[in-house]
């Protein structure tokens, strides 16, 4: 039985999203748990790290993490879960480092978490799913 389920969400990739949601909904249904739904901003721009210059006009920190909650609340109405057993978090970081840095904090029973289609430089899981499975404390349920 399940009491906190930990569900990351990139706010990017809706396709994943979708197919995240028929796992989400069936443990939510079956346990009494509180589904913890987060989505993380990356503490740079992905576009720095292909060496590319950055902006000289970034938004601000707080401006982006309001808009990236605000956009996680609406997905997370697609889950169908009732409102008293969602809780939302948007954080800036390193995804996989704060993914479980949130599943120990909340005592998460479960994590649930989309990966996308392996390519050679990650041959069999995506590399923050990867990293996820390996250094969980918690059972980790991966999507594809």
């Amino acid at each position: 039985m399940y009491r906190s389920i930990l569900v990351p969400i990139d706010i990017s990739e809706s396709e994943l999203t979708r197919q995240v949601i028929p796992y989400v909904q069936a443990h939510a249904v079956i346990n009494i748990a509180k589904v913890h739904f987060l989505t993380v901003i990356p503490s740079h721009p992905y576009y720095s790290t292909l060496g590319l210059a950055y902006s000289a006009a970034l938004p601000k920190l707080k401006d982006l993490q309001e808009e990236a909650l605000s956009r996680l609340n609406e997905i997370v109405k697609e889950f169908k879960i009732p409102m008293e057993k969602v809780q939302t978090h948007a954080v800036t970081g390193t995804p996989k480092d704060q993914i479980l840095k949130l599943a120990d904090s909340v005592k998460a029973d479960l994590i649930i978490i989309a990966s996308h289609r392996p390519d050679m430089t990650t041959y069999l899981l995506g590399s923050n799913a990867a990293a996820v499975v390996r250094h969980a404390k918690c059972p980790v349920l991966v999507v594809r």
